[in-house]
């Protein structure tokens, strides 16, 4: 009667060790950075089979690679800022640093950036003065010179620079290599009827019309009810007649007009007296790019995308998550 041996385990006991090996050495390799050389000595075994258990391994569907983004953060915010509506495109950059200016710079740079991808030879660019737009001009860093036109979108405040939008719009367009246009009229008229007046000198009017017909403006977005509102230093009556900005529901600026929370221009005196585009004009402006940094322009931004008046929002990451968290309070007032 023949012998019946039993069956050998040697083989499945190989696969077990096979098995191990190609753990251990997909583990060493993809975890903790070693070469297949390195893997080998550790191992005892040849270079070769190292190479053979990783491509095997990979094979099997045992190594998953998953890349992230760093700026996976930063777009998800901009699909989330679009969502809201009022914009048809978000630029958000990261917030390196908690100094204001700083945050300001690097928003003012990815401006600047836009403007240059956006422009061509023969367009003209309608900006307001402020420190957002300021901020643009000092990121310009233009590969060669573009024939433009810098057109003043309001009338003049002189003092600081960035309230200057001659001096603005000359630096704009020393950096561009172009020319710029300047205004020889205030931008707050002493009355209603003295804005017609100065509107209809032909200087301030053929300013506008240019402003008018540009292809792409780049324009500020102010805060009212900040402390630090650059507001009260275009006009000088302003801060003490704080008490009637609040009650007329101001929660921004935009080409000086105060703006309630929904975007609409607010029922206040010096809103009648304004020597700019009116926000109709500025709507006709196909390209239109608004600039904003810092915890204080959030509900700013927000009533400004609530009314419809960019195509464009540059920001920061802190600011973008603050307008973010505004648009979901539904108690929120700007």
């Amino acid at each position: 009667m023949p012998i019946v041996r039993p069956k050998s385990q040697s083989a499945p006991r190989e696969e077990i060790v096979i098995a191990r090996q190609m753990h251990q050495a997909l583990v060493l390799h993809f975890l903790e950075g070693l070469t297949q050389s390195q893997i080998a000595d550790q191992l005892g075994i040849s270079h070769a089979t190292v190479n053979r258990l990783i491509k095997r391994g990979r094979q099997l569907g045992l190594v998953e690679i998953k890349i992230k983004s760093p700026v996976e953060p930063l777009l998800d915010m901009e699909e989330q800022l679009l969502a809201l509506g009022g914009i048809s495109r978000a630029v958000v950059v990261p917030t390196v640093s908690e100094n204001p200016q700083t945050a300001l710079q690097s928003v003012g740079e990815a401006a600047a950036r836009l403007l240059l991808e956006q422009i061509a030879d023969g367009d003209t660019i309608c900006i307001t003065g402020g420190k957002g737009v300021s901020a643009v001009v000092a990121g310009l860093q233009a590969p060669r010179r573009f024939d433009v036109e810098v057109i003043p979108a309001t009338g003049c405040v002189q003092g600081k620079h960035y309230t200057d939008v001659n001096h603005v719009s000359t630096m704009m367009a020393d950096r561009l290599g172009g020319r710029s246009f300047q205004i020889h009229a205030p931008l707050f008229a002493d009355s209603a009827a003295e804005r017609a007046m100065l509107i209809n000198m032909r200087s301030v009017e053929d300013v506008f019309k240019r402003g008018r017909e540009a292809k792409i403006a780049v324009v500020g977005i102010g805060s009212i009810l900040s402390d630090d509102s650059s507001y009260y230093d275009l006009h000088p009556s302003s801060s003490m007649d704080r008490a009637a900005i609040e009650r007329s529901g101001a929660s921004c600026e935009l080409l000086a007009h105060l703006l309630d929370e929904h975007g609409q221009v607010c029922d206040y005196s010096l809103n009648r007296s304004l020597v700019s585009l009116t926000l109709a004009e500025f709507a006709s402006i196909p390209t239109k790019i608004g600039v904003a940094s810092g915890p204080n322009k959030a509900g700013p931004i927000l009533s400004v995308m609530r009314g419809h008046h960019l195509d464009t929002l540059v920001t920061d990451e802190a600011t973008g998550a603050r307008v973010l968290a505004l648009a979901n309070d539904k108690g929120y007032r700007a």
